[in-house]
C-alpha cells in the first residue's frame, strides 16, 4: 500500500500535475495575453500599411508624390517592427535580434542611406510582417476564443444545464440535456480545458517562428557579424597586448631606472653623512629631483592607462587635463548631457590622448581642436589639427586606435591630405 500510494504521489507530480498547473500558470495566460494583443495591433499595422500603400500607388502618377508616402509607411513598418519585438520579448520572453545591430553603422550622405534602406531585405520583411500580422492574428483570436470559453462552458454545464431553454442552440437539440450528456458534456470540457494551455502555448511558438523569420536578421548576416566579432575580438586582444608590452617598457626604462638611481643617490649620501655632510646633502638634494621625476613618469604612465580624473569627473575635466598638457594649443569642447558607459569613456580618452600626443610629435600643428558629442545612443569624437597632414591610417598607431575602437562597436576614420591638416573622427555606441 505505501508503494502504491508513493506511486500514485509520483505520477501526480509528475505530467499530470504539470498539465493541470498549466491551466492557471502565467506562462499560458501571458501567452493569451500575446495573442490577443496581437489581433488589436495587427489590426491596427494592416490598416495603416494598406491604406498609405494604395495611397502612394495611387500618387505615384502625380510626379511620384507617393514615394515620400510610401517612405513613411516603410519607417511605419518599422517601428512596428521593434514594438512587435518588445512584445514578445516581454509577454513571451522571446528576445528577436534586431537586423540593424547587425549591420555596420550608416555611412554617406541621407540619399545613399535612403537607397540602401529601401534596397534591404529587411526593410521589406518588415513591410510583409505589418500585412501578415492581421490574417494571422485573426486565426489566432478565433482559437482563442473558442477554445477557452467553450471549455469553461462545458465545464460549468452541471450548474446551468436545467436553465436552458428548449432547442438551445448551445447543444444543438431539441431539449434539455439528459443526465448522461451533461456528465459526458462536463467531461469533454475538462478534456478542452486541459488542452487549451498546449493549444495556446503552440500557437504563441509558431508566432514566435514567424516574427523571427521576419523580423529578425537573416542568418549571412548574423554569421558575417559573428566573424566581424571574432575579428575585433582578436585585434582588441593584440592591442591590450601590444599597451601591456609598453606599460612594461616603460616602467623598465622609466620610472624603474629613475628609482634604482634614487636608490644609489640615497646610498651614497649615507655613506657620506659621517665625512662629508655637505656632499651628502647636495646628493639628497640630487635624489631628491630624481624622486619627483620619478613620481611625475608615474603619474603620466597611470593617466595614459585610466586617469582618476576620468573616473571621478568624466570626459571634460579628463580631456581639458589633456589640453592643459598638450605643447600645441587645444580648443575643447564636450557635449555629453548623459555620461557613457565606463568602457566607451575610457576608449575615447584614449583615442583623444593618442591624437594629440600625435599631433605634437608629428603634425608640425599651431592648434588643434577636440569636439566630443553624444547624440542618443551614439558619442562622437573628432580631434583636428592644422598640421601638414599626410597621416597614413594603415600606420601602427592609428591601426591600433581603430582595433580599440573596434572592440567597443566602433568607427574610426581618418582624413589627412598632404598639406591640409587631419581629422579622427571616432563614432562610439553607448547602447548597453
Amino acid at each position: 500500500m505505501v508503494a502504491a500510494g508513493t506511486g500514485a504521489r509520483t505520477a501526480w507530480s509528475g505530467p499530470a500535475r504539470a498539465t493541470v498547473w498549466a491551466v492557471v500558470s502565467a506562462r499560458t495566460w501571458l501567452a493569451v495575453i500575446h495573442l490577443l494583443v496581437g489581433f488589436f495591433l495587427g489590426t491596427l499595422a494592416f490598416a495603416v500599411v494598406v491604406t498609405g500603400t494604395s495611397l502612394s500607388v495611387a500618387l505615384l502618377v502625380v510626379a511620384l508624390a507617393g514615394v515620400p508616402i510610401m517612405w513613411g509607411v516603410l519607417l511605419l513598418a518599422g517601428w512596428f517592427a521593434r514594438t512587435e519585438r518588445a512584445r514578445f520579448a516581454l509577454l513571451l520572453g522571446e528576445r528577436i535580434p534586431d537586423p540593424a545591430a547587425y549591420r555596420p553603422p550608416p555611412a554617406g550622405g541621407w540619399w545613399l542611406r535612403l537607397r540602401r534602406y529601401l534596397a534591404a531585405r529587411t526593410t521589406w520583411q518588415q513591410f510583409g510582417y505589418a500585412l501578415l500580422r492581421f490574417p494571422l492574428s485573426v486565426v489566432q483570436f478565433v482559437i482563442v476564443l473558442t477554445v477557452w470559453p467553450v471549455a469553461l462552458a462545458m465545464l460549468a454545464l452541471p450548474t446551468y444545464y436545467w436553465a436552458l431553454p428548449r432547442g438551445s442552440e448551445f447543444l444543438g437539440g431539441t431539449a434539455p440535456p439528459g443526465a448522461w450528456e451533461v456528465v459526458g458534456l462536463t467531461v469533454g470540457g475538462l478534456v478542452l480545458l486541459l488542452l487549451a494551455p498546449q493549444v495556446t502555448r503552440g500557437l504563441a511558438v509558431s508566432d514566435a517562428l514567424v516574427a523571427r523569420v521576419l523580423l529578425g536578421p537573416p542568418k549571412t548576416q548574423l554569421q558575417a557579424r559573428i566573424g566581424e566579432l571574432e575579428r575585433s575580438r582578436a585585434a582588441v586582444v593584440d592591442s591590450a597586448e601590444a599597451e601591456r608590452r609598453r606599460i612594461e617598457r616603460d616602467l623598465h626604462d622609466g620610472a624603474q631606472q629613475r628609482l634604482v638611481a634614487l636608490a644609489m643617490d640615497l646610498g651614497r649620501a649615507k655613506a657620506r653623512f659621517s665625512d662629508d655632510p655637505e656632499a651628502a646633502r647636495a646628493i639628497v638634494d640630487q635624489a631628491h629631483t630624481e624622486a619627483k621625476a620619478a613620481l611625475v613618469e608615474l603619474r603620466n604612465l597611470v593617466r595614459g592607462v585610466h586617469p582618476p580624473v576620468l573616473a571621478d569627473r568624466g570626459l571634460d575635466a579628463a580631456l581639458s587635463g589633456l589640453a592643459a598638457l598638450s605643447p600645441v594649443p587645444v580648443a575643447v569642447t564636450v557635449d555629453v548631457p548623459a555620461r557613457p558607459p565606463s568602457s566607451v569613456e575610457a576608449i575615447a580618452y584614449f583615442v583623444v590622448a593618442e591624437a594629440l600626443t600625435n599631433v605634437a610629435k608629428h603634425a608640425h600643428a599651431t592648434q588643434a581642436a577636440v569636439s566630443v558629442v553624444r547624440r542618443a545612443d551614439t558619442l562622437s569624437v573628432a580631434i583636428s589639427d592644422n598640421g601638414v597632414g599626410g597621416a597614413d591610417p594603415r600606420g601602427q598607431g592609428l591601426t591600433g586606435l581603430a582595433d580599440r575602437v573596434a572592440g567597443v562597436d566602433g568607427r574610426l576614420s581618418v582624413h589627412s591630405p598632404a598639406g591640409g591638416g587631419t581629422v579622427i573622427e571616432v563614432e562610439l555606441s553607448c547602447a548597453s
